[in-house]
């Protein structure tokens, strides 16, 4: 009996050492570091290969469009021509092709008549003023500031250039003179000697003719024929007088109550100011009282 109490006692002071075992939970979480860490690395090997293998991207050239501006350079070629592209081979003595092509009377007249119109104004310039040209050759730049003198001007065309009147035709000399009697209408010419000549009553067999040396008073409004027939009739006019003119200027000088009643005409048939109208086409209509103006068109420049 001692015994055993003995063995019983020694058996209970035995101290166990601690015991350490791997749980399903630590493989599982140590698999899938290893995974995400494999993928990791295999994702940097495989973005450093592509890095060192991929092909080297060339630059690609900018295209290069020429652009020719017009004018000349300093180190211009003096026979220098223009580049024009054609289809069709050069030819040395080219000429232009014959194409019939339609074009209104009314352009055709109104393009004679601005050229007639820019030649008989410098004509008469150089008539009147006898201008000759003399000296030498030079230029000068402006400053660009306005000019001296405080009177206005009439913006626009004047009167005597914008507007254009048909009368009666050459073939019935004596209506026309009918015409330029009913409204007052007188003819004139400057002699080579510089006497200046009127004719009134143009309708009589005989017109009436009076001279004067200057030109001083003489403020009515004058215009003189562009083109068509009765320039010649004017000229039979002055022959009918005893007045030869052969290859001189006739002018018409017209009352200001035609000028007036001319304008007032020109104000009413579009009421558009003076300074917009480029032309005025007046024609002559023959009534019970005698004649009256009526305008036909007008050409504007805006």
């Amino acid at each position: 009996m001692a015994t055993a109490s003995k063995k019983k006692r020694s058996d209970e002071n035995v101290v166990f050492a601690p015991e350490m075992r791997v749980t399903k939970y630590d493989r599982v979480s140590s698999g899938l570091s290893a995974l995400v860490f494999g993928l990791i690395v295999a994702v940097l090997a495989l973005g450093g290969a592509w890095l060192m293998n991929r092909p080297k991207q060339e630059d690609e050239p900018v295209p290069v469009e020429l652009v020719e501006f017009p004018g000349g350079v300093d180190d211009g070629a003096v026979d220098e021509t223009l580049l024009v592209e054609s289809p069709e081979d050069p030819v040395p003595d080219a000429s232009q092709e014959e194409i019939q092509e339609e074009m209104q009377t009314e352009e055709i007249f109104e393009t004679v008549t601005e050229l007639a119109d820019v030649s008989a104004d410098q004509l008469l310039r150089q008539y009147e003023t006898d201008a000759q040209s003399s000296g030498k050759v030079g230029s000068r730049e402006g400053s660009g500031r306005r000019a001296l003198g405080d009177a206005g001007g009439e913006s626009g065309v004047p009167r005597e250039q914008r507007w254009y009147i048909q009368f009666a035709n050459q073939r019935d000399i004596d209506e026309y003179g009918r015409q330029l009697d009913y409204f007052g209408i007188e003819l004139g010419t400057i002699l080579p000697d510089g006497t200046l000549v009127y004719l009134s009553d143009l309708s009589q067999p005989t017109p009436t003719v009076r001279r004067t040396t200057s030109g001083r008073g003489e403020n009515r409004m004058y215009m003189t024929w562009q083109g068509g027939q009765l320039k010649s009739a004017d000229q039979t006019f002055f022959t009918r007088a005893g007045i030869p003119v052969s290859g001189g200027r006739v002018l018409h000088f017209y009352p200001p109550e035609t000028e007036s009643q001319l304008a007032q005409l020109e104000r009413d048939y579009a009421n558009r100011r003076p300074d917009e109208i480029r032309r005025t086409y007046f024609a002559v209509d023959r009534v019970r009282s005698g004649y009256e103006f009526r305008v036909n068109r007008q050409s504007y420049f805006r």
